[in-house]
């Protein structure tokens, strides 16, 4: 028994009072002259013995009155906690995608919803996490409202992101009961996201009822001749055999072609549609079948017609260069430095100075100003450079610099596979190709480089240096046969490829929601005009960065839904780009639950909303009990008032 007011407790010392009154309660005996004292003698004594039991009953109900009043403003209660304590419970609600399928009471999500709103308490406060918005110390009404509004999101947080909140909300509450409960699916969770937890928490796992999924995975495009092209859509089966799978092809909503395949149990499956070659297609693919997630039934992509890129080599004629960067992709023309047209260098998208001698400074200026809005320039040094001239270019353009020539022979052994320039590259890390060579190269000093390809010593071969609006690829060494047969080298198609490619950021056939995606887009606006995407049910503002002869805009937070995007100018339509769910929320991979609760006693998983709550609300259930002991003190009254009325001695 807990009280509320135990400092009332102290009026117990009161009690003695009417103790000590009737204890020592004098009464003065009046002699009244009798004839015969034997005769009452027994009289006598039965009465004084009476009076004293009834005096001692009247004590009693007199005790226990006083003590069930100096109780009953003591406030006295059963409860697991104090009620001078608050109770605050944190939620996480997982909004994900995959959270948008149907449970054996509904759809996850929304019946996750109702089940909180139905059994938790009114009196407690709240903090709301999901995917999207985090609301904090919130009360039941607020906490109802959100939930109702609750919608599936393309937005992930971490596991680890949520716990850390909840230790972060401990620290910062005092006098408070805290309890945390994670609902979710727990979709491509692993154990070890909890095997540092300190904080106790309750986890409920969202599962759906079925166990099979078909998704489409990919879409890639193969031109078979000027007329036609090839569609092939990569079809991910998880789960059983799957027959007569109805899947058709739209351009925006126009059907364009139907058929129907059968997939293996867990395998992968490409299915193919033959399209007219054409500069503009909103295509649309669907799948009619009904599984776990429906959301990854359809995947859009959109074919853009696409200017080349514009490559201008000066200095040293290369053979390899007029072969990597061909008629199909770019615009490639080599100069000599002393032919070189001035005019067409802002037109350029990347500039490769190849194996100059000296960097002239009447050439400076021009790769100044290319460079600042936004070209990229590629840097291949002689084996007699001049360093001097070199390094005023480089400290005006990337704050960088090159130290004397070490003639030392080094192989080329360290890729960065992370490096953008080697996306999609490799498919696997490779550790044991023949390693190039060169005989001499230049250090390359610079605080803002990031390694591309470096040597056994771990200095720089092919190094990025970004400063400001400068992107510039500096090479260490000659690329003549004379110095290095890094021209034999299988890497030198994917990197100057990539150099090519990297330098001016065409839309791609798809996005997916909530990577950074770059888009170039070549066209000249004003100084306080802007680019909107916008769609019939939505617009936003990117992030965008003007150069002379376009603007780059960035994707992340938004949008937020799958489906076809316009960029706009005004009200003209520069470019129509298509956005997918992530593919990760297709997975039937869930954590296991089991596992998690060996690793701490003090963490519960289970599958009931219900039932956290009720036991939650019956743990901070209050029994007061002051009515009780008012009602003692009623009946102590009353059994002194009929003490004194009818017992007589």
């Amino acid at each position: 028994m807990q009280f509320q007011n135990p400092e009332v407790l102290y009026f117990l010392a009161l009690l003695i009072i009417p103790i000590l009154v009737h204890l020592f309660q004098l009464q003065k005996f009046v002699k009244m002259p009798f004839t015969n004292v034997a005769f009452l003698q027994k009289l006598v004594q039965q009465t004084r013995k009476s009076s004293r039991i009834k005096k001692w009953l009247i004590l009693a109900t007199r005790l226990l009155l006083f003590l069930a009043i100096i109780f009953a403003f003591s406030q006295p209660y059963f409860s697991d906690k104090k009620t001078d304590i608050n109770q605050h419970t944190f939620v996480y609600l997982d909004t994900s995608l995959s959270t948008n399928a149907e449970g054996e009471k509904g759809n996850l999500l929304q019946i996750a919803a109702q089940e909180i709103i139905e059994n938790a308490s009114k009196k407690d406060s709240y903090s709301l996490q999901t995917n999207t918005d985090y609301n904090k110390d919130i009360t039941f009404d607020e906490l109802k409202k959100k939930l109702l509004n609750v919608k599936n999101t393309s937005k992930k947080i971490a596991i680890k992101t949520v716990l850390l909140k909840i230790n972060n909300l401990d620290k910062t509450k005092t006098n408070t009961l805290h309890k945390s409960i994670l609902i979710s699916d727990f979709q491509n969770t692993y154990v070890n996201e909890f095997t540092n937890v300190t904080t106790a928490f309750s986890g409920i796992k969202l599962t759906a009822s079925k166990k099979n999924n078909l998704s489409i995975d990919s879409v890639f495009i193969y031109n078979t001749n000027t007329t036609n092209l090839t569609v092939n859509v990569l079809v991910k089966n998880q789960g059983d055999t799957k027959n007569n799978i109805p899947i058709a092809i739209f351009n925006d909503e126009k059907l364009i072609s139907k058929q129907s395949f059968s997939i293996a149990e867990n395998t992968n499956k490409i299915v193919s549609f033959t399209i007219q070659n054409q500069t503009k297609f909103l295509g649309k693919i669907t799948i009619t079948f009904s599984d776990t997630f429906s959301f990854d039934n359809t995947f859009y992509f959109s074919l853009n017609s696409t200017k080349k890129v514009n490559v201008l080599s000066i200095g040293k004629a290369a053979n390899f260069l007029s072969k990597i960067y061909s008629k199909e992709d770019f615009n490639f023309v080599q100069t000599s430095l002393q032919n070189v047209n001035y005019n067409t260098i802002p037109k350029q998208q990347i500039i490769i100075l190849n194996e100059l001698e000296k960097i002239p400074e009447s050439i400076l200026k021009s790769l100044l100003d290319f460079s600042k809005k936004g070209g990229s320039i590629v840097i291949i040094p002689n084996s007699k450079s001049d360093i001097k001239s070199y390094n005023v270019f480089l400290n005006k353009i990337a704050n960088a610099k090159i130290l004397s020539k070490i003639v030392d022979t080094l192989k080329i052994t360290n890729i960065n596979f992370s490096h953008p320039l080697f996306k999609n590259v490799f498919s696997e890390k490779v550790n044991n190709f023949q390693y190039p060579i060169v005989k001499s190269y230049y250090p390359i000093i610079s605080k803002n480089k990031s390694e591309i390809i470096s040597f056994e010593n771990n200095s720089s071969f092919i190094s990025q240096i970004k400063e400001a609006n400068s992107n510039v690829f500096l090479i260490s060494s000659s690329l003549s046969k004379e110095n290095s047969n890094f021209l034999n080298s299988p890497l030198i198609v994917p990197v100057f490829y990539n150099f090519g490619k990297l330098s001016f950021q065409h839309s791609k056939l798809y996005y997916y929601l909530e990577e950074q995606n770059k888009i170039d887009i070549e066209t000249e606006i004003e100084k306080d005009e802007i680019l909107s995407i916008v769609n019939s049910n939505s617009s936003f503002i990117p992030p965008q960065q003007t150069f002379q002869n376009k603007v780059n805009i960035t994707t992340k937070n938004n949008p937020s839904d799958a489906g076809f995007y316009h960029i706009i100018r005004k009200k003209d339509t520069l470019q129509t780009i298509a956005f997918n769910n992530p593919k990760e929320e297709s997975s039937l991979t869930f954590l296991d639950i089991n596992t998690v609760n060996k690793l701490n006693a003090d963490n519960n998983f289970s599958s009931s909303i219900k039932s956290f709550f009720i036991d939650l609300n019956e743990n901070n259930e209050v029994q007061w009990l002051w009515k009780w002991f008012l009602a003692l003190a009623i009946v102590s009254l009353l059994l002194e008032i009929l003490i004194l009325k009818f017992y007589k001695p």
